[in-house]
């Protein structure tokens, strides 16, 4: 990042900023949002509304009044968002990734606050929850939508809503709900996604599952190893009292495959998916069609099912299911499965570097705004660095099941001694034969809870966030 970019950073900011005036009715109003966006960009150790608004030389009142009283559109904003997105990063290649993230809370008055998981602290705590949408295409991802999960005691409780400004029409829904109703609200705006994933809280839900196979989107989905289903159909016949029974019965996936044949035998097969914290992530694969069982009891119709198996830690094996065609390669759907890290890496950075999880206040439309707010700053940087990236060198590109092409070489499958480089989804994935690659790498997916915990923007984002306090 040379001089010229840093100051050139302050009207890029401005430019960009002017996407969202719309959004409010009034021009002061607008102004604070220059005022907030700046101050999460700043080298601010807390940016919560009293340290942004003191550094402003602004009554913190003001900015406080800003995210809960005064108006201005928060799901316009987003939709804006969206389109920006839409318009500026589309990809063939784009991965929509669901998931959610907890704050910790003190009290029991912040909107939403109850003792539920979150995932910063890795255990069950006293925290909010809110649920997102990410968009991931080759070098690129931000978060494209938020929402409060309420849970039921909140929904049941009116008064206690009312008194945290929570609108009645604001009620409990499963975060599988709010997460496909953030997808359909990105696809209205314009974003479209080649596949979406998601890990086994959300892919257990049938209904998301159904949802998306209507809506012919694409879909790698991470599944408990007690989910049930056939690799051989089963055929209906008749029982010994008249009745028709299924010829054989569902079983457990962790069941086919210590006993099915099909996977039984068949030997695991070594992918290299990227570099983690302490070397090569390596995963075993095995792979298989699967039928899994409906809730009337009856097969499906066949989906891929994805066994990986860490090499350094063997007892650790997730399954995985997809509604991609038939020939898709499977190096592409480990690809796929394995890109939750960049919702992660998301939920850090934001937490980290913005703020995030700085809000202070206890009222749910303030926190809302306050989310969007940060939405939008952290997709200014994703934006400008992505810019200032420039020209990409030259990749290796294989076509997916679809024709499409993906650009890069990331994954090296090694079977019987034969390797060979796949399609990527992104640079940074990449996973060169000889020393590593240099910069900053991604967190170990494989450790969910400990996930992204020590994981930063790459270089030149972080970079450019802490010389942007120079230039604004």
């Amino acid at each position: 990042m040379d001089a010229e970019q840093i100051r050139g950073l302050g009207p890029l900011l401005t430019d960009y900023l002017c996407h969202f005036d719309d959004c409010f009715p009034h021009s002061q109003t607008r102004g604070h949002l220059d005022v907030y966006v700046r101050g999460q960009l700043s080298d601010l150790p807390r940016k919560s509304v009293e340290p942004i608004a003191l550094q402003a030389a602004m009554p913190p009142r003001t900015l406080q009044q800003f995210l809960s009283l005064l108006q201005w559109d928060r799901p316009l904003m987003a939709r804006r968002l969206q389109q920006f997105v839409a318009k500026e990063h589309a990809s063939p290649h784009s991965v929509g990734i669901l998931d959610d993230t907890g704050c910790p809370k003190k009290g029991d008055k912040t909107p939403g606050v109850r003792r539920q998981y979150c995932g910063a602290t890795g255990k069950v705590d006293n925290c909010v929850v809110s649920v997102h949408l990410n968009y991931a295409a080759e070098d690129f991802h931000c978060l494209l939508g938020n929402e409060l999960f309420l849970p039921e005691e909140w929904s049941q409780d009116r008064e206690r809503c009312r008194a945290a400004g929570i609108p009645d029409s604001v009620v409990y829904r499963p975060k599988w709900r709010i997460a496909l109703e953030q997808y359909e609200r990105a696809l209205d705006n314009g974003v479209r996604f080649e596949w979406l994933t998601f890990d086994e809280n959300y892919g257990n839900k049938p209904e998301l599952l159904n949802a998306l196979e209507r809506r012919q989107q694409k879909y790698v989905a991470e599944i408990p190893k007690n989910v049930c289903g056939w690799i051989r159909p089963a055929r209906l016949r008749l029982g010994p009292r008249g009745g028709l029974k299924r010829s054989h019965a569902p079983s457990a996936v962790e069941n086919l495959l210590r006993y099915s044949p099909a996977l039984r035998d068949q030997p695991w097969k070594a992918y290299r998916v990227k570099d983690g914290e302490k070397g090569p992530m390596v995963w075993e694969v095995k792979h298989v069609r699967f039928y899994p069982q409906t809730a009337e009891g009856d097969p499906a119709k066949p989906l891929h099912l994805i066994i990986a198996r860490n090499v350094l830690a063997p007892d650790e094996v997730k399954f995985f299911i997809s509604n991609a065609p038939p020939k898709t390669r499977v190096a592409i759907l480990l690809l796929v499965a394995f890109s939750r890290w960049r919702i992660e890496r998301c939920f850090e950075d934001s937490k980290t570097e913005l703020g995030f999880d700085h809000y202070e206040g206890r009222n749910y439309e303030g926190m809302m705004r306050h989310q969007t707010v940060t939405a939008v700053t952290y997709l200014f940087l994703a934006h400008t660095r992505e810019q200032w990236r420039g020209e990409k060198p030259g990749l290796d590109r294989v076509s997916t099941a679809n024709g499409l092409e993906w650009a890069g070489p990331i994954l090296v499958a090694t079977w019987q001694g034969e390797a060979r480089e796949l399609g990527a989804l992104c640079e940074h994935d990449c996973v060169p034969a000889g020393p590593e690659c240099e910069g900053t790498q991604e967190p170990p997916q494989a450790n969910h809870r400990q996930v992204a915990r020590d994981w930063r923007l790459p270089k030149s984002a972080a970079k450019m966030q802490m010389e942007s306090a120079v230039a604004l």
